[in-house]
């Protein structure tokens, strides 16, 4: 097993994860508005305090470039 800290991972990718959260939120509940940075922020916030700061994958899961 590998370990990845969680937070640092999902900030490194959060252009991305962040429109993607909003898409997936907007297709759940359509018609709604909202602040997608506000969003990703509490998203953020969420994982911090459900996650550990350090979460174990599989290590097929990490490749190392």
């Amino acid at each position: 097993m590998t370990r990845v800290k969680i937070e640092q991972v999902i900030d490194h990718l959060s252009s991305g994860m962040r429109k993607a959260l909003a898409d997936a939120v907007a297709q759940v509940i359509p018609g709604k508005d909202f602040d997608d940075r506000e969003l990703f922020r509490a998203f953020r916030r969420a994982v911090g305090r459900k996650c550990s700061a350090w979460e174990r994958v599989p290590s097929h899961y990490v490749k190392v470039d």
